[in-house]
């Protein structure tokens, strides 16, 4: 029914996460009604953050020079490191504007069902930054699955004698009802309960 570049485009559009067909359908037709200059600067930009873009030697997040932005803010605390999984993960901590230590990315977290092993991950590279910068806390900010708790367990037993090892706190989301909470969501909650 299109023709073979726009069934290319839309298959390749596709590979996006959270992109199906339909949106892929979508993006390749809004692409077509714009002007060439649009579409070209859209081009150059994928192509420039190909180029241009690669990950920070201290840290993991991304950057367009060998040390990012945040890893070079004297102002920030560097006694204190946040890990997260990937790089997406550090802009929603940071846009809370509540946390101003640095940050380790790990590139995922552990899975062995999808091969994912510590060997794939920052892990060994953390261990080393804990060891040479006098790091005092390591914040597991991993995401609150299987993997991610997984991933947490695993880093602080590594961590565990070396340095203060926290986790970020989780429970009920503000505007949320309890009958509609699970279990563990709720169990968390209650555990992780402060005084007022």
């Amino acid at each position: 029914m299109l023709s073979p570049a726009v069934e290319n485009l839309v298959a390749q559009l596709t590979r996006l996460p959270g992109v199906g067909t339909r949106t892929a359908q979508r993006l390749a037709f809004h692409l077509l009604r714009a002007t060439k200059d649009e579409a070209h600067a859209l081009a150059r930009a994928i192509d420039d953050v190909k180029e241009r873009v690669r990950f920070c030697r201290e840290c993991g997040n991304l950057t367009e020079d060998d040390v990012c932005a945040i890893c070079l803010d004297a102002r920030r605390d560097h006694a204190v490191v946040c890990v997260v999984e990937q790089p997406s993960d550090l802009v929603s901590i940071e846009r809370t504007h509540e946390y101003r230590g640095l940050y380790h990315v790990l590139g995922g977290a552990l899975s062995p069902l999808d091969g994912v092993e510590p060997s794939d991950l920052r892990i060994d590279e953390l261990l080393r930054r804990v060891e040479r910068n006098g790091v005092q806390e390591v914040v597991l900010a991993t995401n609150p699955n299987m993997s991610g708790e997984a991933t947490a367990a695993y880093l602080a037993d590594r961590l565990r004698g070396r340095v203060r090892v926290t986790r970020l706190a989780s429970g009920l989301p503000v505007g949320g009802d309890l009958e509609y909470a699970d279990e563990v969501t709720l169990g968390r909650a209650l555990a992780g309960r402060r005084e007022m």
